[in-house]
Parts: structure tokens; C-alpha cells; sequence
């Protein structure tokens, strides 16, 4: 009897335990089970989320690509499938090297590594290969960082930029012979002011090159600078409207005249403002004889309602003037010139262009005599 309790109080111990194990073995499938079923969950997500960013990818208009850091790519949209002519499984896993010519590949290269570099977007312009020639492409490029703050990838936004280039250069060319044609036509308009008033002969010249001069000293935009050299030019292209009697009369002006030769920068005006041209001429032209103060003419403009090209091109021409010979009186020299302008910088005159025009006099050597 002690025997068979023993055995059967062994046989309950040993089912006990082998519940229990089958217990614990039940709990860790259902765990394993769970752990599965959220994997999978997981996984399904991370499709649907590969799934949903490709799609955002292929809807883009732009060339959108992503590469590892050995620059192989990791995935391109179906932009520039449609581009380059390729289809996904084509790319995926090469180099730009696998696909463009070496000099190609080593600057995009160079332009992904700086992006790494600068931890940051950067913009390119890059010349890329196409079946018609090269294309310009601008470029947005930048790392993507894993959730521990490490790169581990580059992509890159590129939009061909190629018709617009061809546009801006065409639009130059346009630009360029229509400076051409306006050159050509302030060249005769200069001659027909000169030959009526001999006596000012390469006074707007010599204006124009001494405005220019302090324009570029200044460091004014390249368009405003051949804006003041073109204006600068047929500033008084009014005068053809003035009695050449009274442009070369030898003795002092009346009244009257002067008030008949004030008239030539609105008569200027209505020359010059049916010119067509990428400058301002006509109104330039027209108040070049305007003062900061507001005691210029026609208009009795004052300081920021004149243009800074007049307000340099009245200076110019007052220190060109006063040290020209007129048929009404002798020249009054430079030195007096320049006092004028010293005098009254900052009244009469602009106080920067008035500044740049007595360094450039006393400290550059100018002289009026080039051009």
C-alpha cells in the first residue's frame, strides 16, 4: 500500500508538471502567434505605406529618384521612366554610372556627397543626357535619415528646366539686337543734335561717359548702368526743337531764350517716349535738369521722385557743362565745376552721385577728354 501511494502520488506530481509545461507551451504560441499576426500587420502597413509613397512618387510631375549611400538607387517614379526611357526594375540597384557617361555621373555624384556633407537640402543645376541632347535640370537634393538621426540615403527632386533656358536665351538674343537697334538709333539721333549746335559737340558724349562712370563706381545694376550710357547719349535730343540761332547765339541769352531752351527736356520727352526700348530713355531725358531741393525744371521734382539715373546724369552733365566752352561764355574749368557740385551735394545734387564725382575727379584721376 506505501508502495502504490508512493507511485501514485509520483504519477500527480508528474501530470501537475507536465500541465504545467503544456500550460506555458500554450502561452508561448499564443504569444508566438501574436507576435506573427503583428508582424504581419506591420509588414502589410509598411506595403501599404511603400505603396503609398511610390504612388505619390509616380503622380509627381518632377524627377524624383532615391539612392543609397553607394549611390545605388533605391527607387525612381515613373517620371523619369517616361524621361530616360527606362522602366523601375531597370535602375534599381545601379549607379548613376550604369546609366550616364562618366564625366555625368562623377559631378552627380559629387552633388549627392555634398548633400550628405551639409546634412541638408542643396540646389544644382546639373546637364543631364537625354535621346535629344543634353538638358538642364534643376535639383533639389538632400539626405533621408533613419529614426537613430543617420543618413542612409539621398534623394533627389529634379525638374527640367531645358525650354526655359532655351527661352532666356532667346530672349537675350532678342534683348541684345534690340540694344543694337536702339544703339544705331541714338548714334543718328546724336549726330542730328550735334550738327544743329556745333558748339556742344560730344557734350553728351562726354556726359554720358562720366555718368556711366560714377553709375559703375556706385556699383548700380548693369541695367541701369547702360540705361544712364544710352540716356546719357541723347539726353538733349530736344534741342533739334530749339532755333539753331539761339543754340550758337555768341552773346548772353534773353529771358525768353533761356525759357526756349529750358523747353528741351519736355521736348526730349516727347521724342524719346515712342522709342521703344528695355531703358527708361524718355524719362530720364526728361529729368536730367530736375534738383533734390525742388528747384529744377519742367516738373520741380524732388529728391526720390527723379530717377537715380537723372539724378546722376545731373551731375554729369552740370561738370561736363561748366567746363565746356559755350558761344554765350567761356569755359569755366573744372576746378569751378567740381566746387559747384561740393557746394551744393546733398541740395542740388544726389549726395552719393555728387561723392562718387569728386573721388573719382580727385582721388581717380578722371578726365573728360576719354570716352
Amino acid at each position: 500500500p506505501e508502495e502504490t501511494d508512493y507511485y501514485k502520488l509520483y504519477s500527480e506530481t508528474l501530470v501537475r508538471k507536465l500541465e504545467g509545461k503544456m500550460l506555458a507551451l500554450e502561452e508561448s504560441n499564443r504569444a508566438l502567434e501574436q507576435e506573427i499576426i503583428e508582424r504581419k500587420l506591420a509588414e502589410e502597413e509598411l506595403q501599404k505605406s511603400e505603396t503609398l509613397f511610390q504612388n505619390i512618387l509616380d503622380n509627381s510631375s518632377t524627377v524624383v529618384f532615391l539612392k543609397d549611400l553607394e549611390g545605388r538607387y533605391i527607387t525612381i517614379n515613373r517620371r523619369y521612366e517616361e524621361l530616360f526611357h527606362v522602366t523601375r526594375k531597370d535602375v534599381v540597384g545601379k549607379s548613376d554610372y550604369d546609366i550616364f557617361p562618366q564625366e555625368h555621373a562623377d559631378r552627380f555624384q559629387q552633388h549627392d556627397l555634398l548633400a550628405l556633407h551639409k546634412g541638408g537640402p542643396i540646389d544644382v543645376e546639373e546637364g543631364v543626357p537625354h535621346d535629344d541632347g543634353l538638358h538642364t535640370y534643376i535639383s533639389v537634393k538632400f539626405p533621408i535619415f533613419s529614426a537613430e538621426g543617420k543618413p542612409y540615403a539621398v534623394c533627389g527632386i529634379a525638374t527640367d528646366i531645358t525650354e526655359r533656358k532655351r527661352a532666356e536665351e532667346q530672349l537675350q538674343h532678342t534683348l541684345e539686337s534690340l540694344r543694337k537697334a536702339v544703339g544705331a538709333t541714338i548714334q543718328i539721333m546724336t549726330a542730328t543734335v550735334e550738327a544743329r549746335d556745333p558748339y556742344t559737340a560730344g557734350h553728351q558724349i562726354r556726359s554720358a561717359d562720366l555718368a556711366r562712370a560714377i553709375a559703375t563706381e556706385m556699383g548700380l545694376p548693369l541695367d541701369k548702368i547702360d540705361a544712364i550710357r544710352m540716356a546719357g547719349s541723347i539726353h538733349d535730343i530736344g534741342k533739334i526743337s530749339i532755333p539753331a540761332e539761339i543754340l550758337s547765339k555768341p552773346t548772353k541769352l534773353t529771358e525768353i531764350e533761356f525759357s526756349l531752351i529750358k523747353e528741351h527736356s519736355r521736348r526730349g520727352y516727347e521724342i524719346l517716349k515712342g522709342v521703344e526700348s528695355p531703358w527708361n530713355l524718355a524719362e530720364i531725358a526728361y529729368q536730367h535738369h530736375e534738383r533734390m531741393d525742388g528747384s529744377g525744371y519742367p516738373r520741380q521734382l524732388k529728391g526720390g521722385e527723379i530717377l537715380i539715373e537723372a539724378r546722376i546724369m545731373a551731375v554729369a552733365d552740370v561738370v561736363e557743362a561748366m567746363a565746356s566752352h559755350r558761344p554765350y561764355r567761356p569755359a569755366q574749368g573744372l576746378d569751378a565745376a567740381l566746387e559747384e557740385i561740393e557746394k551744393n551735394k546733398g541740395i542740388l545734387y544726389d549726395a552719393d552721385a555728387a561723392d562718387v564725382c569728386l573721388r573719382l575727379f580727385r582721388e581717380k584721376r578722371y578726365e573728360l577728354t576719354q570716352g
